[in-house]
């Protein structure tokens, strides 16, 4: 005499539903039914409920343990397969501890990659989300490259006029920021060049590093700072200009 299916469940240390979940997806055989109708469940059914347990608790998924066929009982090639992403996962665990640990240490934001947010305090909040959208199409050399500059950084009084210039500001006041704002413009270019080419080398290419950059310029800067940035641009010696 077997056991019912709830016996079988109770034994096994799981439920009802999981072991007819099992049926319907044809992890495990339907047994056959007594005289009065009612499954009777016998040690194979026992044995394979529980082997099925054990892979899902080491990992597994249903679906990869249905492809083992009768090899779950020691299926080398997908237990190794589950300790290459077991060791992934961990690595990545740790990558990301290490990272929060940084983060809490230093109060730093968690809207940027660690590598930037130590860089940023200073900047106005529209540089702060350009970072955050340079974050997302840079590759790790770009960010790299966008790291150093921030760390060796040296605000001037044209950019902190500039950070704070209304959307109504005059010609003239918008011509003399820019004006004022070029020399610096120009040193930053010539200093960190592998900033400019951090762009030709983003994963998605130029493009949509042009289009993300593009479309975050015109919502976070006001149209005199959109102005300034313009007049720097046309003011730019030839090889500087249009990057």
């Amino acid at each position: 005499m077997g056991w019912s299916t709830k016996q079988l469940a109770e034994l096994a240390g799981t439920t009802l539903k999981t072991v007819r979940h099992y049926h319907k997806v044809g992890l495990l055989e339907e047994p056959e039914r007594s005289t009065n109708g009612y499954k009777q469940y016998g040690v194979a059914h026992l044995v394979r409920l529980l082997r099925i347990r054990r892979l899902t608790d080491l990992g597994m998924s249903l679906p990869q343990i249905a492809a083992m066929g009768d090899a779950d009982e020691h299926p080398e090639e997908a237990l190794r397969l589950l300790d290459a992403e077991l060791a992934a996962a961990v690595e990545r665990i740790q990558r990301v501890r290490a990272e929060l640990a940084l983060i809490l240490r230093q109060s730093l934001p968690t809207d940027l990659p660690a590598a930037l947010a130590p860089g940023i305090g200073e900047f106005s909040e529209a540089d702060r989300a350009m970072m955050v959208v340079y974050s997302r199409v840079l590759a790790p050399s770009g960010i790299e490259a966008w790291r150093r500059m921030l760390v060796e950084y040296q605000h001037t009084q044209p950019g902190r006029d500039f950070d704070n210039l209304p959307a109504d500001a005059d010609e003239e006041t918008r011509r003399d920021i820019a004006e004022r704002m070029l020399p610096h413009v120009v040193d930053l270019l010539e200093t960190y060049p592998d900033v400019v080419a951090a762009q030709f080398e983003a994963p998605g290419g130029i493009q949509q590093v042009a289009r993300a950059v593009g479309v975050a310029i015109r919502e976070l800067f006001n149209p005199a700072q959109l102005d300034v940035m313009r007049r720097i641009n046309r003011l730019l010696p030839q090889e500087h200009r249009e990057r």
